[in-house]
């Protein structure tokens, strides 16, 4: 039988199944996929458990860490200052943090130029992160717990810190997966005059009636808190992200990067402006002309990210050839070198926890897919594909 949102409703079944099997076989606790299309929810699927230890069911009004896929958000919040006229990609940084004028690589040289809000927004910063463990500047950042949430005097500290280490490479030279959100995350705050979290929800979630996403999790909303786990040597383990995790509190750092947790059904809201090219149930939060400069590739020379990757094993959340990136989302250059269904113009990113979405303006279809479990890249990259190819498969109408 075939959906009113085109979809062969016998292979939707398709995509439980083998979420059933990745539980079975010890490498998910539980999942919720949902897809949006032609307007409507066309597949919504609920299997295993939000938490293994109490035994609680995959509940469709979950609340999930989103980690990274918090960086669309913050982009997102960045670009609402840069219409306003109030800051501009190609400005310095330095404009804005000025202890961000004197950065150096890591032999003291200076880099060949200037750091500018386009580089942190499509991370070709010059900035990492700790966990690529390549270099001795990935372990200072680990040494020195970049972008942690517990970490003392929040954004402004972490600020402190950035400048005091060295780049890993001049700006605009490569693309590395980096701590460059949290720092757009730091610039909503000087920009706006306002804190970064408190303007997210004051002009983003607010606005799109994300009522169950925010920076801290209620202790009324508790019992919907999936447990996050992380693949270990005998299966899933419980993970504790921080020392002093503690969603019930506000973080000491409000973390651009990743640091909202919140609903399927809220980021399907988020999902829905940015296809409605900027506007949602009449709120409008960006125009058409600044979505459409989010979501194409933005890399330098129209390059693909493994283009600009320092080396093949180099992290990244799509794991592709055939990949650029826009403004805080990967996108889709060319589907034949991706080497899976898809479309020129998606436009995608994930979570540590395996958490992804993607949207396909062309085929008018959002996929949000929910989880908590931290595993390797190829693992999660590999869940991913199998999920979307499930997805185009079961498509019975597929635009030409």
């Amino acid at each position: 039988m075939t959906t009113a949102s085109g979809f062969s409703e016998q292979k939707l079944a398709r995509i439980p199944q083998m979420l059933e099997g990745q539980i079975a076989a010890g490498a998910l606790p539980g999942a919720l996929t949902l897809i949006w299309r032609h307007g409507a929810i066309a597949h919504l699927s609920l299997v295993g458990e939000i938490d293994r230890e109490r035994h609680t069911p995959a509940r469709e009004d979950a609340i999930f860490r989103l980690y990274s896929m918090t960086k669309p958000v913050t982009s997102v919040a960045l670009l609402m200052l840069v219409e306003q006229g109030r800051i501009g990609l190609d400005d310095k940084v330095a404009q804005y943090i000025p202890q961000f004028a004197d950065l150096k690589l890591a032999d003291g040289s200076a880099p060949s130029r200037a750091m500018t809000v386009l580089d942190l927004m499509r991370h070709t910063s010059g900035l990492t992160y700790g966990f690529h463990n390549r270099t001795l500047i990935d372990a200072a950042y680990r040494a020195a717990r970049i972008t942690e949430m517990d970490t003392e005097g929040g954004l402004p500290a972490m600020i402190a810190q950035l400048a005091s280490l060295p780049l890993e490479y001049s700006p605009g030279e490569h693309w590395i997966y980096s701590a460059a959100t949290d720092v757009v995350g730091y610039l909503v705050e000087i920009v706006s005059g306002q804190g970064y979290a408190d303007f997210v929800r004051q002009h983003i979630l607010g606005p799109l009636q994300m009522r169950d996403t925010d920076f801290v999790v209620a202790r009324e909303k508790q019992d919907r808190f999936a447990a996050c786990y992380v693949q270990g040597k005998t299966g899933l383990e419980l993970f504790t992200a921080y020392p002093n995790e503690n969603y019930f509190l506000p973080p000491k750092l409000e973390s651009g990067g990743g640091g909202l947790a919140g609903t399927a059904a809220d980021y399907l809201r988020f999902c829905r402006m940015l296809l409605n090219k900027g506007e949602l149930d009449g709120v409008r939060l960006l125009k058409p002309e600044t979505i459409a400069l989010m979501t194409r590739n933005q890399l330098p020379r129209a390059a693909e990210i493994a283009d600009l990757s320092p080396s093949a094993d180099a992290f990244n959340e799509s794991g592709y050839r055939g990949i650029g990136f826009g403004l805080g989302v990967a996108v889709t250059l060319d589907p034949a070198r991706v080497g899976i269904p898809g479309r020129s113009g998606e436009y995608a990113w994930g979570g540590m926890a395996s958490t992804a979405f993607f949207v396909d303006p062309a085929e008018d279809m959002i996929v949000i897919f929910m989880t908590q479990v931290i595993t390797d890249t190829a693992r999660r990259v590999k869940l991913r594909r199998d999920l979307r190819t499930l997805i185009y498969e079961a498509m019975t109408d597929r635009n030409a």
